[in-house]
């Protein structure tokens, strides 16, 4: 990694390990917002030697992030990141970038269903994105044919030509991209697997991601409220199969914020029955062998009308929560008939083949 900046605050890694941070998750101290930036400025700029970055690293998860300091990590990721914005303002989708493992993605399926109801969506990843460097968005859409490796403006394009869109790690955040290298080493997550789903690239007004358990749903949220450069109206977080944005069969606890005109904020929760949808399948049979393949059979047969099993009906209500997250539906039922509608009249599919065009 090549050096990018020559000065920086007063808070070097090894000082920040030393006086605050370094002590062990119950006697460490949090960092200020301004320590965060400091530290950050210097991760990005390559600037630690690599057993400090390991050990602060580290130490962040022991004593496990505030929103302030993910904030700030996050603001400075963002004056990194080269965003381009649609003029559909679509839902963005940040789902965990090291990506599946055992079950499909329903995310490319679900995203180009509630286009083509009416909804535009925007999803982003990277390529094989440590820790566990599985499949993610872009596997699945290489295999459909659909172009990933875009530049942000083209993706752009792409979003207010089709109504759903990919944005590629490496072409619209370079800095997190170029530390893939030590992140790899580490050989455990760290906070960057967090803020690099928060990067936002098509600077849309809903955020839909996901999350394992609630109270870090909350975290995520008092994130974007601390943060000076992210003005979300809303943020939807669930509880997703394998921490992606999929819902789960069976009960899938979902976070829903909105700000308000006054600048107040509110924070509420609520659970999704499958069941109570008509939906009778479990994790077990959502699970497929090669989740990239797989994964876009899968997608392409439900969007062309052609499967009617439990991926038709996790896709669309998958797609039914992006269009309820943007208040295109005013509830899952009425998400659910638009997808079904959707498909049913070859919109979908209609998509797809633009997609595969563009």
């Amino acid at each position: 990694m090549s050096q990018q900046m020559t000065t920086f605050g007063k808070w070097p890694l090894k000082r920040l390990m030393t006086e605050v941070c370094g002590s062990g998750h119950k006697s460490a101290d949090d960092l200020t917002r301004e320590q965060a930036l400091d530290a950050f400025e210097r991760i990005i700029a390559g600037e630690p030697d690599p057993t400090t970055l390991g050990a602060f690293w580290l130490a962040n998860r022991w004593k496990r992030n505030t929103p302030t300091e993910l904030a700030a990590y996050t603001d400075l990721m963002c004056e990194h990141v080269d965003t381009a914005a649609p003029d559909c303002d679509p839902v963005d989708c940040g789902a965990n970038y090291d990506g599946k493992g055992r079950s499909a993605i329903l995310g490319v399926g679900a995203g180009v269903v509630a286009a083509a109801a009416g909804t535009p969506v925007v999803v982003h990843s990277g390529d094989r994105v440590p820790t566990q460097k599985q499949d993610a968005y872009k596997h699945v859409l290489d295999e459909l044919g659909v172009p990933t490796e875009l530049s942000p403006q083209t993706s752009a394009k792409m979003v207010d030509a089709t109504g759903f869109g990919f944005y590629y790690q490496p072409a619209f955040n370079p800095a997190i991209d170029e530390l893939f290298d030590r992140r790899d080493q580490m050989g455990v997550r760290t906070f960057v697997n967090t803020i690099e789903t928060l990067a936002n690239p098509a600077d849309a007004d809903v955020h839909l991601g996901s999350f394992y358990h609630l109270a870090f749903a909350k975290k995520v949220v008092e994130t974007f409220i601390e943060s000076k450069h992210h003005d979300l109206d809303r943020v939807l977080m669930f509880q997703g199969m394998e921490g992606y944005d999929d819902i789960r069969p069976g009960l899938t606890k979902v976070a829903e914020w909105d700000a308000d005109s006054d600048d107040e904020s509110s924070f509420d929760d609520f659970e999704i029955e499958t069941a109570d949808y008509g939906m009778n399948f479990e994790s077990e049979d959502l699970r497929v062998d090669d989740i990239a393949a797989d994964s876009a059979e899968i997608t392409e047969s439900v969007v062309a009308g052609e499967r009617d099993d439990q991926f038709a009906d996790a896709i669309a209500l998958n797609a039914a929560l992006r269009s309820y997250a943007r208040e295109d539906v005013d509830s899952l039922d009425a998400g659910l008939t638009a997808a079904r509608d959707a498909i049913a009249d070859g919109s979908a599919a209609a998509v797809l083949d633009d997609l595969r065009a563009f």
